[in-house]
């Protein structure tokens, strides 16, 4: 295990002096669009329905790897809340001193981040807010340039082409017929190439308009619209959005609406399903005095995809000593991105998948300084580095898994980023 703190943009040092910050309300209409205040570069962001948190520029930052990454993380920020001074005239989940981070999906290899950025804006209901970390000088409505259309982007298989990938699938498949496991969460990438750096807020954007329903996030160069919350805590209350079980859109409503039921009765989803459910509810009981487990999932519609859901809610009873990331921890990785049993299926990952996921699946979200905070799962993601772009799918294999099935729907998984790489 390493980690290291960079020095903040603002001289402030992570393990030095102490985060000054200040957060005050903001009118709504000098900020119509959360996304309109980042500036190209080093931009976070976390949003749902025009809700949410962005920020840019570096206050404070930790890099973790290995099985600690989570507890180095979580020390670290409850060192910078104890000394950070905070003014807080708005007092909403998300305001004060909040950070950043993403995690690797293993303990090895994998580098995760945790962040504090300079300058926050957020927007929950009808209030909106700006924080800022460090010089009181700093303009945070200093105009934005536009975000600029990727340039001429083509895309190429990534570790594996689709009939080397078909094979893997069938390989798992016959692990599990056998009864090596009863589930398994298989990856595949895509590369995209521009031939200039590509701007995220571009795609950022295009991801916000096209999937309002999902939470679109970007930190650290992993950006995407995930539809699957790991965990939210809020006030004592634990919730999670389990999906695991999923069925391609045509287009045609009728048709959707004939395939919403078809995947509501499927076996195969459904037991794909209730792995991934009881997964996260046996994570969750230890901290939770008391839960909500719905017997039966609903299906949710996204504009590509169709999913079977289950929302499992509960009362933290030790939520001053266990912050958000730490449950976030204790639920990853979920049979929904690894599979089942979790220490089986994430061993056969590593053995026959082809690629390293990085932070791919791995949690991703922010925290305040109570330890609040929203983790989602890195998924319909990618990680840009320049004018490169490593898309990711993934989907879960059980024992009648069909692997050309299983390859149309990593396909359908890929197109929200790939369709928001693309100028229409």
């Amino acid at each position: 295990m390493t980690s290291s703190a960079t020095p903040g943009d603002s001289g402030a040092e992570s393990t030095g002096r102490p985060l000054v910050v200040h957060t005050v309300r903001v009118d709504p209409a000098a900020v119509p669009h959360l996304l309109d205040r980042l500036p190209e570069g080093d931009a976070s962001t976390w949003l749902r329905k025009g809700e949410g948190l962005v920020g840019w520029g570096t206050a404070a930052r930790i890099r973790t790897t290995g099985s600690t990454r989570f507890a180095d993380a979580d020390k670290w920020w409850s060192e910078q809340v104890v000394r950070a001074q905070v003014t807080d005239e708005v007092g909403e989940p998300g305001t004060g001193l909040v950070c950043f981070g993403s995690f690797a999906f293993a303990d090895e290899p994998g580098d995760s981040v945790l962040t504090v950025p300079q300058v926050v804006f957020g927007r929950r209901g009808e209030t909106t807010w700006l924080t800022t970390v460090g010089p009181a000088e700093l303009d945070a409505f200093a105009p934005m340039a536009a975000a600029s259309a990727p340039a001429e982007v083509s895309f190429a298989d990534g570790a594996l082409n689709g009939e080397q990938w078909m094979t893997v699938v069938a390989d798992a498949v016959a692990r599990i017929n056998a009864g090596d496991l009863e589930k398994v969460v298989l990856a595949r990438d895509l590369i995209a190439t521009a031939t200039e750096p590509v701007d995220v807020r571009w795609p950022l954007r295009r991801l916000a308009a096209d999937y309002p329903m999902c939470w679109t996030f970007h930190v650290d160069g992993l950006f995407g619209a995930t539809p699957e919350m790991l965990v939210r805590r809020e006030r004592g209350l634990v919730t999670s959005r389990v999906l695991a079980g999923t069925i391609r859109r045509t287009g045609d409503d009728g048709r959707d609406l004939a395939l919403s039921a078809t995947l509501a009765r499927s076996s195969k989803d459904l037991e794909e399903h209730e792995y991934a459910v009881r997964s996260v509810a046996d994570a969750l009981e230890p901290h939770c005095s008391s839960m909500n487990v719905p017997e039966t999932p609903f299906v949710l519609h996204l504009p590509n995809v169709m999913h079977l859901a289950t929302d499992v809610a509960g009362v933290a009873h030790d939520a001053a000593t266990v912050s958000s990331l730490r449950l976030a921890e204790a639920l990853h990785p979920s049979a929904a991105v690894g599979g089942t049993p979790t220490p089986a299926a994430v061993a056969l990952i590593s053995e026959i998948e082809g690629m390293d996921r990085g932070r791919y699946a791995g949690p991703v979200g922010w925290m305040d300084a109570t330890g609040d905070g929203e983790w989602g799962i890195a998924l319909r993601s990618a990680l840009l580095d320049g004018a490169t772009v490593r898309l990711f799918a993934g989907c879960g294999i059980v024992g009648d898994s069909d692997p050309e099935a299983e390859l149309a729907e990593s396909q359908a998984k890929l197109v929200p980023v790939r369709d928001a790489l693309t100028i229409r």
